[in-house]
């Protein structure tokens, strides 16, 4: 399913905010939303309750949201989230729902993967004593925490192991990502370049997004006055339309304001987004 390019502006912005407010770089955001859902915020999977921009299912959701979702406005969602014996529940079913709708949601799931990512990235560097890099983050993301430890553990001691034989569950389930077309099993290394590459294809290009931020800074000076920002803590246009201008004043060499960037704008700038979603009709 094709997604619409408004569709996919927003979504963008909302992937810039969740790599500003978190520090998950916004390439690897970027092409693990595209590997799992190509950009489709509505996707849901057919073999399981995997839902969304980030395809979580709902037990990770569950979680994730407890752990930080008062962090990000979604405090009422945390505190119905309960835990008994490494479980989530929500009492109230139709919270239970409202909770799980969220992860269609753009800006929710993109903060809550970039949170992930960072919780994950904590501990597989304390694990493996070294950077974790993207590819390394989608291993957690698929095979769990364990499972990446174990997976980038035992790839190092041999690259060319048998990864169906260390992960015969994940294998059953991904036969496509464990086995070659001829049915023959990949080894370890093999399957960490497959990740990379198609996280790397799915990744814009930093001009292509710069293009697109600098169309939305364009489109948000022409709207001027118009414009209404609904970031619920009274900003005002012309703030908005400041940001706009410094963002077109650094394509032009006018300079902008510092610590700006076209991919991830500064927190009180990314209301740029918002004010552009109110005047789409988001």
């Amino acid at each position: 399913m094709s997604v619409h390019p408004v569709q996919s502006g927003r979504i963008q912005q909302a992937i810039a905010y969740a790599s500003n407010a978190t520090g998950i770089d916004f390439d690897y955001l970027l092409g693990q939303a595209k590997v799992e859902s190509g950009l489709n915020a509505s996707a849901r999977a057919g073999s399981s309750s995997a839902s969304g921009l980030y395809q979580f299912i709902e037990s990770s959701w569950l979680a994730v949201v407890k752990k930080h979702g008062a962090e990000h406005g979604l405090g009422w969602a945390a505190d119905a989230i309960g835990r008994s014996g490494g479980r989530y529940s929500v009492a109230d079913g139709a919270t239970r729902q409202a909770i799980l709708a969220l992860r269609n949601d753009p800006a929710a799931a993109s903060l809550m993967a970039a949170e992930h990512a960072s919780d994950n990235k904590a501990a597989l560097e304390d694990s493996l004593g070294r950077a974790a890099n993207g590819t390394d983050l989608y291993m957690a993301h698929f095979l769990g925490l364990g499972g990446a430890n174990k997976f980038l553990s035992a790839m190092q001691a041999d690259p060319q192991a048998s990864a169906a034989s260390l992960f015969p569950g994940a294998a059953r389930a991904n036969r496509g990502v464990f086995y070659d077309d001829g049915g023959r099993p990949r080894s370890l290394s093999a399957i960490y370049q497959r990740f990379a590459d198609k996280l790397g294809a799915g990744s814009d290009t930093v001009g292509e997004t710069r293009n697109a931020n600098l169309s939305f800074a364009a489109q948000a000076l022409a709207m001027g006055d118009d414009a209404t920002v609904v970031t619920g803590a009274n900003e005002t246009a012309d703030s908005a339309l400041s940001w706009a201008r410094s963002t077109l004043g650094q394509m032009t060499g006018k300079g902008a304001a510092a610590g700006d960037s076209l991919l991830r704008p500064r927190p009180d700038h990314a209301r740029l987004a918002y004010m552009m979603l109110a005047r789409m009709g988001g």
